[in-house]
C-alpha cells in the first residue's frame, strides 16, 4: 500500500541532508522503497498514488453489495470486519482479507462513490487481568428494521475476551438475568471470581458510599454461587469498557447488516456469529483469538454450582434409590418421601441450601427439603406420616384392632373425642409407637389405666407412660430375683431351726417393758 505519511517522512529526512542509507536505518524501511520515494517529486508521487489506487480491485465485483449495506445503515461508519463478515456469509470465501476490503473502501471514499458520517469516541485503557478473575456484564436494546425489538444480554471474560450474547423479546427481570448468567457460565465452561455490573435496578436496590443493597433474588444467587461483586459507580463507563465495546460491537457488526423478524432466528444466528467472528477472530486488545485463549482460562474458572433458580432443568439432576422405609440418602442424611416411592428410583437436584426430589417418569417435583447440616439426621414432612393412601376409617379400624381389652378401646374412644381434627395423625402415631416393637401387654394395660384416670388421651402421652412403667417393671425384676424351688447350687441349702411361738411373745413383751421405763 502506498502511504502519503511514509513519503513525507522520507522527504523530511532528505531536506535535512540525510542519505538514503541513513533514512532507511532511521525509519526501518526497505532501502528500495526509500530510494523510490527519495527521488520522487510531490506531483509525481500524487500521480503514482492515483495510478495505484485505480488498479484492478479484487473486491470490485462486490461494490454494489457494499454500497447497499452502507445505504441501509444510513451511511454510518461500520465496523470493517462486520462488512467483511456479511460478504463472507453471503458469498463464502472472498478474494482477499479484511485489509483488502479496508483498502477498497478507502478507494470508494476517495473517488466520491461512498460518503460516511463521522463520529468519534475517546476511551481509557485499563490494566489487563489474570485468567479466571473477572467477567463483565451489561445489557442493551436494538430495534431491527423489521420492527422487532431485541433486549441484549452480554457477557465477556476480561482476560481472554471470550464473549457470550443472548436476546429476548421483553424487558429483563431479575430471574431473566440469573437464567442468562447460568447459561453464560455454561458457555464459558465455569464461573469467574468476580462479576462487574452497573447499578442496575434488576440487581442493585441502592448504593451508599460503597454499601451495596442487592435485590432479594440476586443476593441469594451471588451467595449461593459465592461470586464477588464489583458494582461500578454512576457515570463510570471506563471501569467496564470491555463490555461497553462488546455491546457496540454487537450493534455495529452483527446487527449492522442483518435484520430479524423472530427472536429464535436472532439467537441462532448470533451463536454462529460468536463462533465465527466475535470469538473466532483475533482480538485487537490481546492480539490473540478468544476461542483459543478460553481453553487456558477454563483451567482457572470455578465449576458452576447447582442453583435453586435452575431446579426445573435436567442439568445437574442425579438418580437416587428409595429404600424400604421410603427414604433417600444424601450426604449421610435421610429424607422421607411418600410411601408409594418405596424401593423405587427418583431424581434429586441438590443446591447449597436446598434439596429437590422429582418423579423420574413424570418429571414433577415430589418434595423440597432444606439440606441437613447434621450427618445422620432424618428429615420428614408431616403429610408423609399421614398415610393418605388409606381412608380414615381404614386407619381407625386398624388401630382399634391392634390390641384387645376394654382399656385399649376406652382410650381410643377418648383419643378420637379429644383430637377430632387430628385423628389421622393420632392413628399414625399409634402405629409408630405400638406396632413397630414388642409390647408388654401387662405394662400397656397399666399405662392405659393411668392415662384414663389422669385424662391424658394422646398416643404420645401413652407412649411416655408406657416407657416409664416398663422401666420400673424391669428395675423391680432386677432387685427381686425369683428363687427357684429346684435350686441346684454349689453347696447344700442352709438348715433353719424351728422355734416355738411363745418365744417370740416373750421377746415382744420384754421390749414393751423397756419402752415404758424410758
Amino acid at each position: 500500500m502506498i502511504r502519503e505519511k511514509m513519503y513525507r517522512q522520507v522527504q523530511a529526512f532528505k531536506r535535512q541532508g540525510h542519505s538514503k542509507k541513513e533514512i532507511a536505518a532511521a525509519l526501518e524501511m526497505d532501502p528500495k522503497t526509500v530510494a523510490k520515494y527519495y527521488s520522487m517529486e510531490e506531483k509525481d508521487f500524487r500521480s503514482y498514488r492515483q495510478r495505484h489506487m485505480f488498479r484492478d480491485k479484487l473486491l470490485e465485483e462486490y461494490e454494489k453489495d457494499i454500497l447497499e449495506v452502507y445505504e441501509k445503515n444510513e451511511f454510518k461508519r461500520l465496523n470493517m470486519s462486520s462488512v467483511y463478515d456479511y460478504l463472507e456469509e453471503r458469498y463464502g470465501s472472498l478474494p482477499g482479507n479484511e485489509q483488502t476490503l479496508r483498502n477498497y473502501l478507502s478507494y470508494l471514499i476517495q473517488t466520491d462513490k461512498l460518503h460516511l458520517e463521522e463520529r468519534l469516541r475517546t476511551y481509557t485503557k485499563v490494566p489487563e487481568l489474570p485468567f479466571g478473575q473477572q467477567m463483565q456484564l451489561d445489557f442493551g436494546q436494538y430495534r431491527c428494521r423489521s420492527g422487532l425489538r431485541l433486549y441484549i444480554f452480554a457477557g465477556v471474560l476480561s482476560a481472554s475476551r471470550y464473549k457470550y450474547i443472548a436476546f429476548q423479546g421483553h424487558p429483563f427481570t431479575t430471574k431473566d438475568v440469573i437464567d442468562h448468567l447460568l447459561d453464560c457460565f455454561d458457555h464459558f465452561g465455569g464461573m469467574p471470581e468476580e462479576l462487574v455490573i452497573d447499578q442496575d435496578r434488576l440487581m442493585v436496590v441502592s448504593e451508599n458510599a460503597g454499601d451495596i443493597i442487592y435485590t432479594a433474588d440476586f443476593k441469594y444467587f451471588i451467595e449461593e454461587q459465592e461470586i464477588r461483586m464489583y458494582v461500578c459507580r454512576k457515570d463510570d463507563p471506563e471501569t467496564k469498557g470491555k463490555i461497553e465495546n462488546l455491546i457496540k460491537y454487537v450493534k455495529c457488526n452483527f446487527f449492522g447488516i442483518r435484520d430479524f423478524s423472530f427472536i429464535d432466528e436472532a439467537n441462532s444466528s448470533v451463536l454462529k456469529w460468536l463462533q465465527r467472528r466475535a470469538n473466532g477472530k483475533i482480538s485487537q486488545a490481546t492480539k490473540q483469538i478468544p476461542a483459543i485463549l478460553i481453553e487456558n482460562e477454563k483451567e482457572h474458572l470455578r465449576p458452576v454450582r447447582n442453583s435453586i433458580f435452575r431446579k426445573g432443568s435436567l442439568i445437574g439432576r442425579e438418580e437416587r434409590d428409595v429404600n424400604e422405609k421410603g427414604r433417600i440418602s444424601v450426604d449421610a442424611s435421610g429424607y422421607q418421601l411418600p410411601s408409594k416411592y418405596r424401593n423405587k428410583t427418583v431424581e434429586v437436584y441438590i443446591t447449597k441450601h436446598k434439596l429437590f426430589v422429582f418423579d423420574i417418569y413424570t418429571g414433577k417435583e415430589i418434595v423440597e427439603y432444606d439440606v441437613s447440616p447434621i450427618p445422620g439426621q432424618v428429615k420428614t414432612k408431616r403429610e408423609f406420616r399421614r398415610e393418605n393412601e388409606k381412608t380414615l376409617q381404614e386407619l381407625k379400624d386398624h388401630v382399634i384392632g391392634m390390641f384387645a381389652g376394654e382399656n385399649w378401646r376406652r382410650f381410643i374412644a377418648l383419643n378420637f373425642q379429644a383430637f377430632p381434627r387430628y385423628i389421622r395423625d393420632q392413628c399414625v402415631e399409634a402405629k409408630r409407637y405400638f406396632e413397630t416393637r414388642d409390647i408388654d401387654i401387662l405394662v400397656l394395660d397399666r399405662a392405659l389405666e393411668y392415662c384414663l384416670e389422669n385424662n391424658t388421651p394422646s398416643f404420645a402421652d401413652l407412649n411416655d407412660t408406657y416407657v416409664h412403667f416398663k422401666r420400673e417393671h424391669e428395675r423391680e425384676d432386677l432387685e427381686m430375683p425369683a428363687v427357684s424351688s429346684d435350686y441346684q447350687g454349689s453347696h447344700e441349702p442352709l438348715t433353719v431351726r424351728a422355734r416355738e411361738l411363745s418365744l417370740y411373745k416373750e421377746i415382744i413383751n420384754s421390749r414393751g417393758t423397756i419402752n415404758e421405763s424410758l
